[in-house]
Formats: structure tokens, sequence, C-alpha cells
């Protein structure tokens, strides 16, 4: 897992590094400048040199220039054609990589100016392009495009009407966005929309520096329109918004790095923050420990599954073989009499019941078990919505409560708080909109979900791309495995009996991990299963059920190895 920090928590680490601990901006900006320099040189390689300097010369390079049908050109106009061709053609005569870096008024430019200067210093041939009002430009910008024109390179003024400078730019093998870093906060709009939208048209390889100029770096939202970046290389910390909703799709490769900022700093501004962030991504490590020898099948869970009704038979069904894959020992499901023949029939490892008319015999039965299950498929009848809320008013065992069983607190959402048990929500936006009487969209997941979790002292399992699991002290984990491909009905029902078999299982909680860390790995578990799918059937032919014939293999390669 990685530890991400907020656009807020960023600026307060450089106002201290600078004015409390002495570190010159400058030096960090240099060191930031050097991991993009080596970022663009990892995409490009190593320098190319002119046939005659030990070098080869590079692919070729054509263009065709289009004139008005009839007309003979003129003779200004056949000068600027023979120019214009002659900037395209010198790209088969010179295969030195070019390098077209755009820099804001900022000190995110301040980065693009210095990473310009390394990388001529290095030998490619760059341009580096000044975005916005020169009289905006911070002092260290300006102090690193004086060492810029040291070293023989000029910021210039970007005027995309220029056909000299598109052209050029048509040529180059790697682009930097340095417009915007964590300051970013109103939609893009003239010049840089403009810039933004020819850059992901040119469909050139793209360094962003710390994150994708349009991308909002605590919520992920697209202010307007983003770049499209390879590489992002993103400074100390990595910011949520490189892995949440739309953010995450623009980030591509993502680089944290160190620019300077003291540990002793970090250590206290971040990792001691009472509400910490973290990035779960896809090449996660082993986490679960080996199932003890000698446990039986009471120590994996008993499991008490509330599911299903007219119309809705494949959710229980869905949720209880999940529960049984991820590890549960024992799967009590209880059904609407009118489809227990046909769950019946469907389960084989799990135990389906009719659900007596009894509330005692019901809540006897779901007392006697580790974990209750409640929601999947059981639809909204009223009679069906009291029964939820009187087991969660009664119930002293921890409670996955998933789709119609959030439904049902809808105005009874004191209920949860009066809770003494651990119990995990797991609604999509939609329904998080109703428990909560809040609008759609939620822009920003990360802040909703751990408000929701503290007020309610409850794990909040708040699905999207990029899942966020608050826990009740206000920690978070975002999830960096599952894609689109699991955005069928179903998916839900299966990531919901995955948490319900972790939370039964002994031997799984203790001091190394509580419920909601665990909820967070369920969900981590689930999105890898769905990322083996996606490669095995691709993302349009990929179902619900075949999650579950993935499960385990993500749980054997995530399962600590026999020493």
């Amino acid at each position: 897992m990685e530890i991400l920090a907020r656009m807020a928590q960023m600026k307060e680490l450089d106002r201290i590094a600078i004015e409390e601990r002495g570190i010159p901006s400058l030096e960090l900006m240099e060191n930031a400048a050097q991991a993009v320099a080596e970022a663009v040189i990892d995409l490009v390689g190593e320098v190319q040199k002119p046939e005659g300097e030990n070098g080869v010369l590079g692919r070729a390079t054509s263009v065709c220039f289009m004139m008005k049908t009839g007309e003979e050109p003129t003779a200004e106009e056949q000068r600027e054609m023979e120019e214009l061709r002659s900037i395209v053609e010198s790209k088969n005569t010179d295969p030195t990589q070019r390098i077209g870096i755009f820099c804001g008024p900022g000190n995110n430019g301040g980065d693009g100016v210095a990473a310009a200067r390394i990388l001529l210093e290095a030998g490619y041939r760059v341009r580096a392009f000044l975005v916005g009002d020169r009289a905006k430009m911070t002092p260290d910008e300006r102090a690193m495009e004086e060492k810029l024109k040291a070293a023989g390179g000029e910021l210039e003024s970007l005027d995309l009407n220029d056909q000299r400078t598109t052209v050029w730019m048509s040529t180059c093998d790697c682009f930097v966005d340095a417009l915007f870093g964590v300051g970013l906060q109103r939609p893009l709009a003239g010049e840089f929309l403009t810039l933004v939208q020819w850059l992901n048209r040119m469909r050139t390889p793209v360094v962003s520096c710390d994150l994708p100029s349009g991308v909002h770096g605590d919520t992920g939202e697209i202010l307007g329109d983003a770049v499209q970046a390879k590489v992002t290389v993103t400074f100390t910390c990595a910011k949520p918004g490189l892995y949440l909703d739309a953010g995450a799709g623009r980030a591509g490769e993502i680089r944290t790095v160190d620019i300077g900022i003291p540990w002793e700093v970090l250590n206290s501004q971040i990792w001691r923050a009472p509400e910490q962030n973290w990035s779960m991504p896809s090449d996660g490590f082993r986490n679960l420990p080996r199932r003890p020898v000698d446990g039986h099948k009471g120590d994996f869970g008993k499991l008490f599954v509330l599911a299903g009704s007219e119309g809705y038979t494949g959710a229980p069904n869905l949720a209880a073989r999940a529960a049984l894959r991820t590890g549960a020992g024992l799967v009590f499901l209880g059904v609407p009499r009118e489809i227990y023949p046909i769950l019946a029939v469907k389960c084989d490892e799990a135990m389906p019941f009719p659900l007596p008319n009894e509330y005692s015999k019901i809540l006897e039965k779901a007392k006697n078990c580790d974990v209750a299950l409640i929601g999947p498929g059981l639809g909204q009848e009223p009679r069906t919505q009291r029964l939820v809320r009187s087991l969660l008013e009664d119930l002293d065992i921890p409670v996955v409560l998933d789709a119609d069983g959030i439904n049902a607190l809808c105005g009874h959402i004191d209920i949860l708080d009066k809770r003494s048990a651990p119990t995990v929500l797991t609604p999509h936006a939609g329904e998080y909109a109703r428990v909560t009487g809040t609008s759609l969209p939620v822009t920003d997941r990360l802040s909703a979900a751990r408000t929701f979790a503290k007020e309610h002292r409850c794990t909040l399992v708040l699905k999207g791309h990029g899942t966020v699991t608050a826990a009740p002290s206000g920690q978070c984990w975002i999830c960096g495995t599952g894609g689109p491909g699991m955005a069928k009905g179903g998916s839900g029902d299966v990531l919901s009996g995955m948490i319900a078999a972790l939370w039964g299982q002994k031997h799984l909680r203790g001091p190394r991990m509580d419920f909601s860390e665990l909820a967070a790995w369920a969900v981590w578990f689930h999105g890898k299963a769905g990322d083996v799918c996606a490669e095995k059937l691709g993302e349009y032919a990929m179902l619900p059920s075949d999650l579950l014939s993935a499960i385990p293999e993500v749980l054997m390669e995530c399962t600590e190895s026999e020493i």
C-alpha cells in the first residue's frame, strides 16, 4: 500500500520544508525536474546522434500540405510550405529525439522549465513553451528560466496558430505537461483548454508533472478536460485524484518520487495524521495468513445471509458462493419461501432455508452465526424493510449491509447509529445518495465516505472506479484493482459475500488487521478477480459468476507461503 496526501497537505509539507526547515525551494524544484527528465528518457531512450556522430538515421517522416484545389500557391505560400516541409524532413537526417515541454506560470511550470534544461544539456532537441501570463510567473520559475537561457535554451510563448511551431511539435517524440500541479481548482479554459485538447489529439506520449493537468488532485474529477498522460511523476506522495474516478484513467503509470522533503516532516504530517489515505495498487503484496492447521469450520465463520426475492434469485446464490470461495466455514442462506425451491437446486455448499414466518426464529438463526449479510436481491417490500431494520436493532454480531439492506435505512439512519457491533455498508453512488439525502454526482467520494463512516461509526465501502473504504477512525483505502468489465448486475453481490467471509474468519482479525481493513482487502481481492477475468475473457464477455472462478487464483497468490 502507498500513503496518499491531499492537496492541502502537500502545500503544508512544502511550506514546512522551505520556511521551517530551510530547504531551498529551488533545490526541491531541481529534484522534481530531474525525476521528470528521467521519466522522459525512459520513454524515448538514450540520445540518438545524427549520422556522422556515431549514430544512425531515425525513421523516415513525411508530411503532406494541402492547398485549395485549382489554385497555384503564391511565392510566399511556397516559401512557407518549403519551410514547414524542411522542419518535418529534418527528422530524417537528425534522429535526435525531440521533446516539447509546456509550462504554466506557477511552480509546476518551473519544474517543466528545469526539466527542459536538464534534457537540453543531455543532448535532446528541446523546446519549452510558456502557456499563460508571463507576468504571473513565480520567482522560482523565473530563476529556472535564467538557468535555461544559460544552457542555450529559451522559454517561448506558445502560439498554436503558428504553423512552424505546431509542425515542429508534430515531430516530437514526447511531451511534458507542466501546466498545473496541485493548485488547480477550476475548469480549464482558454489557451490551457485548447492546448490540452490538442495534446490529447496528437497521441504523442506525455509525461505529467505531479498531476495530469485538469485532474483534481483530491477527487479525480476532470475539470473541463485533462491531459491523457503516459506517465505521471508525482512528488513526495501520490495524490488521491490519481486513483479515483476519471482521474485514474488519465494518470497512466504513476511514479512517486522523493524530492527532498525531510522524513520527519512526512512522518509528522502524513504518516501520523489521524485520517490517513492509502492507495492499494494492482500489484499488491501477499497479505492473508495461512489458515490454522487445527482449525475447523466454526473457526472460519458461520454466516447468516438474508437475501433474494421473486425475480432476484441470482443475487443470494452469488453472495453465498462468493463467501464460500473466500473461506467461510458455513453459510446459512435465508430466502423467501416462494424462491426457496430454486435456491435449493442452485446451492450445493451453502445451506438455503425458507425464512420462518416468526421473527423470533429468524433472529435466533442469525444470532447463532458470527456475521450477518443482509440485502442482496432482497427487494423493497415494506414488510421486508421492517425485517431488516429489526435485525439491525437486535443483532449484536457484525453485519454486512448491501443493496436493499442499505435502502431499508432510508429515513431510519438512527438505527445504524445505535449499533455497537461492527457494520459495513457497500453502496454505489445512487444508494449512497438515497440513504444520505444528498444529490448526484458524488464528486468527492473520499471525503463523502470518510464523513459518513465517522458520523455513523461504521465502515463504508463507496463503490466506483477506485472504490473507497472508510473506517470509523477516518482512515481510508482507495482500491486500484477492477475495471469496467465488472459493471454488471451481480458483481456487488459477490463483493458483499467476500467481505462477510473475511469478517467471519477469526484468525484474520487481530492487531494486524481490523474489520475496516479486512473490508478494504476484500474490495481489492474482488477487483483483482475482475482483472483476472478481464485478461482471460475480455471486459465485454466476463460475467459476475466468472469472478467466483477467479477468486481462488487471487487468494492463492495473496496467501503467505509456508516457511
